[in-house]
C-alpha cells in the first residue's frame, strides 16, 4: 500500500515537494504534500482571532466563548471528560513485565503500520483501513475495518487516501490519522459568500482525524470525525473536519503525520498531532490548529511536514519538520495553543532555528525525531543526516554535533526514557541506545531492520516501552 502511495505522490508532488516541505523515502518514510502561500494572498498570521468575517457565512455569530464545559452535551472539552473510569496510572500494569516479549507472536498481531496506548493500556493497532484493538486479558485482537474516514475506500475522490497513524486517547479511545492530496488554493468559501462551490466545500471533510471508541460488547465504533474547533473560527457548530481555528476558511492541516499523547505531568492526556501544515493540540474531541515552525523565504511561507513530536523534561512541546526545529512552552488552556506571538503570549516559543551546520535553511534537514533525556540534552533524527545533539545557548543561538557511531544515518525514531537512555529506531539497522554515558549499543532481541514508532509509558512500574518494527509489535519492560 505504501509503495504504492508513495509512487503517487512522486509523480503528483515532486514539483511542489522542493518548495513546500515534500519529501519522498523507502520503506518507513509516509511522505505527503506540504503547503507554501505568500502573505497577503490569503495568508494566516496567526493572530485574526476577532476578524469581523462570518466565519461559516450563514450570518449568524460564530464566536465560542469558551464556556461550554458545562453543556449537557459531551463535546470532548477536556482530555478525559466522560471517559476517566478505567485510566492506569500505577503498578505493573496489565501486560508481561518480562524484560523482552514479542506481542505480535504471543497475540497474532502481526506487523501492523501503526500503533497506539490509550490510558486503559489498551493496545491499538492500524494497518490500512483496518483498525484493532488488543484489550488486557485478550488473546487476540478485535478488528474493524471501513469505518470512518476508510467508509469509502481510499482515493482522491474518497474521504482519504489512506490511512496514517494510530494515537491512543482516554480510557477505550484512539485517534486515526488520514491523509490526502493538498489543495493549491487553500481558502475556501462559506454557503454565502461570492464564490461558494458546494462540491469544493466538502473538501473540509477529507483527510485529518477520526476518534474510535471501545463499546460495551468489545467491538470497535466510529466516536466521530475531530471538528469541533476550539476558537472562534464557526465553534461547535458546523462539522467542517480539522480546519484553521483562528481562520476557518483555510484548510491547511488535510493530513496527520505524527501523534503523541502526554503520558505525565500537568498536560496529561493531551493529543498533539504533526500535519502536513503545522502541529495541532486535542482535548478529547476539541482541537486548536495550529502553530509551525515556519520560515519566510522572500514572501513565501515555508511550513514544512511536521513528522517530530516529543515532550520536554519540562512539558515543553517539540517540533521537528523538513526544515526546522522549535520548542514551545504550552498554556494549559486550549484555546491559546495557536496565540502566536513570538517570543511572548500565553504559548511562547523557547526556540526556533534550523540546523547551521548541516545545510542552508532553503535544504531539507529531514527530521524524523525530537526528544530530551533526563540529562537536558536534545537529540534530533533525520531521514538522511543520522542523529545529531542541539545545544541551545539562547533562543537564537544554538551549537549542533553529529553523532557518531551509529551504523545507519537514516533515522525514523527517537525516545528518550526515564533511565536517562535515548532509544534510537533506524530504517535498515534496527533498535540502538544511547546510555546515559553516550555509549551506542544496539538493543538485541527486536526483530526487524526497520524501526517505525516507539512509545514509552512511563507511569508504570516497571516502565515499558513499545516498539513497531517491520517484524512486528515487541515490549520492554524497565528503561
Amino acid at each position: 500500500m505504501f509503495g504504492v502511495l508513495r509512487g503517487w505522490l512522486t509523480l503528483g508532488v515532486l514539483a511542489v515537494s522542493l518548495a513546500c516541505g515534500g519529501t519522498t523515502g523507502e520503506a518507513g518514510d509516509d511522505p505527503r504534500p506540504g503547503h507554501e502561500r505568500p502573505p497577503g494572498q490569503g495568508h494566516d498570521d496567526d493572530d485574526d482571532r476577532d476578524d469581523d468575517r462570518d466565519d461559516d457565512g450563514d450570518h449568524d455569530d460564530d464566536v465560542d466563548d469558551g464556556d461550554d464545559r458545562n453543556d449537557d452535551e459531551d463535546d470532548g472539552d477536556d482530555p478525559g471528560e466522560d471517559q476517566t473510569d478505567g485510566a492506569i496510572t500505577e503498578g505493573p500494569g496489565p501486560w508481561s513485565t518480562d524484560p523482552l516479549t514479542n506481542l505480535s507472536a504471543a497475540f497474532n498481531l502481526g506487523a501492523p503500520q501503526s500503533i497506539g496506548l490509550d490510558e486503559a493500556m489498551n493496545l491499538w493497532l492500524l494497518h490500512g483501513d483496518r483498525i484493532g484493538v488488543l484489550t488486557p486479558g485478550s488473546t487476540e485482537p478485535t478488528w474493524v475495518s471501513g469505518i470512518g474516514q476508510a467508509s469509502q475506500g481510499f482515493s482522491a475522490d474518497a474521504l482519504a487516501m489512506g490511512s496514517t497513524v494510530i494515537c491512543g486517547g482516554a480510557p477505550g479511545r484512539a485517534y486515526v490519522g488520514y491523509w490526502t492530496y493538498e489543495l493549491d488554493n487553500v481558502e475556501i468559501k462559506g454557503p454565502h459568500e461570492e464564490g461558494y462551490d458546494p462540491v469544493r466545500y466538502l473538501e473540509f471533510q477529507k483527510g485529518d482525524m477520526d476518534a474510535v471508541r471501545l463499546t460495551a460488547d468489545g467491538s470497535i465504533e466510529l466516536e466521530e470525525h475531530l471538528w469541533r474547533s476550539a476558537g472562534t473560527s464557526g465553534g461547535d457548530k458546523v462539522q467542517y473536519g480539522i480546519r484553521n481555528t483562528n481562520a476557518w476558511m483555510y484548510d491547511e492541516d488535510r493530513s496527520v503525520l505524527s501523534c503523541l499523547r502526554v503520558r505525565e505531568g500537568r498536560d496529561r492526556g493531551v493529543l498533539y498531532i504533526g500535519t502536513n501544515h503545522g502541529v495541532t493540540r486535542i482535548e478529547g474531541l476539541r482541537y486548536n490548529s495550529h502553530r509551525h515552525a515556519a520560515w519566510y523565504e522572500g514572501n513565501t511561507l515555508k511550513a514544512g511536514y511536521n513528522y517530530g513530536l516529543g515532550i520536554g523534561q519540562d512539558g515543553r512541546v517539540l517540533i521537528a519538520n523538513d526544515w526546522y526545529a522549535g520548542i514551545i512552552e504550552p498554556s494549559p488552556v486550549l484555546e491559546e495553543w495557536d496565540r502566536d506571538l513570538g517570543r511572548e503570549g500565553p504559548s511562547p516559543w523557547r526556540f526556533k532555528g534550523y540546523n547551521h551546520v548541516l545545510n542552508s535553511e532553503a535544504e531539507f534537514d529531514h527530521w524524523r525525531g525530537f526528544e530530551q533525556t533526563t540529562s537536558g540534552d536534545y537529540f534530533l533524527g533525520s531521514l538522511e543526516y543520522g542523529l545529531w545533539h542541539l545545544t541551545i545557548i539562547n533562543y537564537s543561538t544554538t551549537e549542533w554535533t553529529r553523532v557518531s557511531g551509529l551504523p545507519t544515518s537514516s533515522i525514523l525514531a527517537l525516545k528518550a526514557t526515564h533511565d536517562g537512555s535515548l532509544y534510537i529506531g533506524t530504517r535498515g539497522a534496527g533498535l540502538w541506545r544511547r546510555a546515559p554515558d553516550g555509549t551506542l549499543s544496539q538493543v538485541e532481541g527486536i526483530a526487524g531492520s526497520t524501526v517505525k514508532e516507539l512509545i514509552y509509558e512511563p507511569v508504570l512500574t516497571p516502565s515499558m516501552l513499545m516498539v513497531l518494527t517491520d517484524a512486528g509489535v515487541f515490549l520492554i519492560r524497565g528503561p
